[in-house]
């Protein structure tokens, strides 16, 4: 099976998935969300579990099904060989179930099989944490996701669907990032939309790509880096730039910290990492308020070691939300220190929801940069030129300090379910350069339909393009421009590169002949309309003077 078939046979699953719980009154639903995602995952786990087993059986010429049934600890011994995957019991496996999906209480069966990986010493270390320090379970039981009457059938279905094919890691693990990326994207599309909520949003990947490729473009080599979002989502982003990153020896070079308020984004996210293969991360993904109870420290688990500072971080925040319940608490907390230096959007009287909670996440993205750290944040372009306020005294700190590598505007609809035009920060510490490139991206792309939305889509040359003109800082007419810190602080601080483009006036050598010919028609056009105009103004006079008061209807 080539990695399209693979891709198309995973599509048809999540489809297939989600027309079961439509048929059981699921759909557009939480709970679909928890069943579509949470099946795809046990089936991955399932089947990685599996094909790496039948490579231990292999490697130690005992049968699977021995060390299935751990016949003289076998089993164990191929958990201390594969310490890095979700450990499994036999009776956990989708080939046990299945032999007894036609037991009447085979529900129960599948969500105690679920409890128990969640339970198991191996796998704690893919429960997700919260700022408080409680654990969430790697699975939760579904079958109480539907009426009683329908548990068992309902049950009996899923296996139906997971138990057709399998993973094909051979082909799967080809693939590599750009395979579970787009396999992940199709998986939640239907779920991961905004809200206006934390995180809600996804990052497309071909804006995720062009972030990570210049970051990375614009740094020296860092063999163990620490890369950071606080307010991740589902993880395009900084798994984009983790897989940019690279590996080295073997060992992936990126150490992955995130934080994010919401618990289905991070139940997103703790599924991509799974997928590709960053499970050693999965330690350092929080749930909690970044704003007020930031969770990753100096030293872990020890607040007053200070917050930790990382080499990279980017990140994608909700731009507006209603932050009041925290707003004051936040201030209070942070107030006496430079993490939110420019200040705390004030709340407003009417339309709460419209807080400009981005202003926060940029002000702790600044503190939690290392001194040769490097970051780049996704705003709404109205950042780039506002005239005062905390967004004024934003821009004006990354001038004056000279961390302003260069920003990237991009087109309108880049993102499918908001309308909000969006450009992207890039930030560097460490800037050994005393001008900043800023692109104007905004006419690049093409619109597609995705559903009741449009969107636009950056082409392949169109991204490079984007990416090298930034990382070989390149001037082309009317889409980027150096522009000097001084420059840029005479002209208020902008971020805007088309207040920087220059005005070219365009200019054709004529003859004086060509001139005065050119003159006389102008002259002969004007004085034909001065004409015209005349006799228009007589018309209206005439016919103005000729309007008597008529005292029967006492009107004019």
């Amino acid at each position: 099976m080539d990695i399209h078939a693979l891709e198309t046979k995973i599509h048809q699953m999540v489809d297939d998935l989600q027309g079961l719980c439509s048929t059981v009154g699921l759909s557009n639903t939480a709970n679909e969300e928890v069943v579509v995602t949470s099946v795809f995952l046990y089936k991955f786990l399932n089947d990685k579990f599996m094909y790496n087993l039948e490579l231990f059986s292999k490697e130690i010429d005992v049968p699977v099904e021995s060390i299935l049934k751990n016949e003289d600890d076998m089993l164990d011994a191929f958990y201390q060989y594969n310490s890095k995957d979700v450990a499994f019991a036999y009776e956990d496996t989708i080939q046990y179930l299945i032999n007894r999906i036609e037991q009447h209480d085979f529900y129960k069966q599948f969500d105690a099989a679920l409890e128990r990986i969640s339970k198991y010493p191996q796998n704690d270390a893919f429960a997700v944490e919260t700022a408080e320090g409680e654990k969430t379970a790697l699975f939760e039981t579904l079958s109480d996701k539907v009426e009683g009457s329908q548990r068992n059938n309902f049950a009996k279905a899923i296996f139906g669907i997971i138990a057709q094919d399998k993973f094909d890691f051979s082909e799967a693990f080809s693939g590599g990032f750009d395979f579970y990326s787009s396999i992940f994207e199709y998986l939640i599309k239907n779920y991961n939309v905004a809200s206006g909520t934390y995180a809600e949003y996804f990052t497309p990947q071909t804006v995720s790509s062009i972030i990570a490729k210049i970051l990375v473009g614009m740094s020296d080599k860092i063999d163990a880096a620490e890369i950071y979002d606080p307010a991740a989502g589902s993880g395009s982003l900084i798994l984009h730039l983790a897989h940019e990153l690279g590996q080295e020896g073997g060992l992936n070079r990126a150490i992955v910290y995130t934080q994010d308020i919401s618990t289905k984004s991070t139940r997103f996210l703790r599924l991509n990492l799974m997928l590709n293969g960053k499970t050693e991360s999965l330690g350092n993904i929080i749930r909690g308020d970044t704003l007020e109870s930031p969770a990753h420290f100096r030293t872990p688990h020890e607040p007053d070691s200070g917050l930790k500072h990382f080499d990279y971080i980017t990140t994608n925040p909700p731009f507006k939300t209603d932050f009041s319940a925290t707003r004051d608490r936040i201030e209070q907390k942070w107030g006496d220190t430079n993490r939110f230096f420019a200040g705390v959007p004030k709340i407003p009287n009417a339309k709460k929801d419209s807080m400009a909670i981005y202003l926060m996440f940029i002000q702790h993205v600044l503190y939690s940069l290392k001194d040769t750290g490097k970051a780049a944040v996704v705003v709404p372009t109205g950042f780039l030129t506002a005239k005062s306020g905390i967004e004024l005294a934003i821009r004006t700190k990354m001038v004056d300090e000279k961390m302003l590598m260069g920003v990237v505007s991009m087109p309108s609809n880049i993102f499918a379910n908001t309308g909000t035009n969006v450009s992207v920060i890039f930030l560097d510490k460490a800037n050994k350069h005393e001008d900043v490139i800023l692109i104007d991206a905004s006419k690049l792309g093409e619109k597609v339909k995705e559903g009741k939305n449009q969107r636009t889509v950056l082409r392949e040359a169109e991204v490079n393009q984007i990416i090298d003109t930034f990382i070989n800082r390149e001037e082309k007419e009317d889409f980027s421009v150096i522009v000097s810190f001084d420059a840029m602080k005479e002209k208020g601080y902008s971020f805007s590169a088309g207040q920087y483009f220059e005005v070219k006036i365009e200019y054709v050598d004529i003859t004086a002949e060509e001139f005065q010919q050119w003159m006389d028609q102008y002259m002969t056009s004007l004085s034909e309309k001065f004409r015209e105009g005349t006799e228009l103004e007589k018309r209206i006079l005439e016919q103005m003077g000729g309007i008597r008061y008529d005292e029967s209807i006492n009107s004019i």
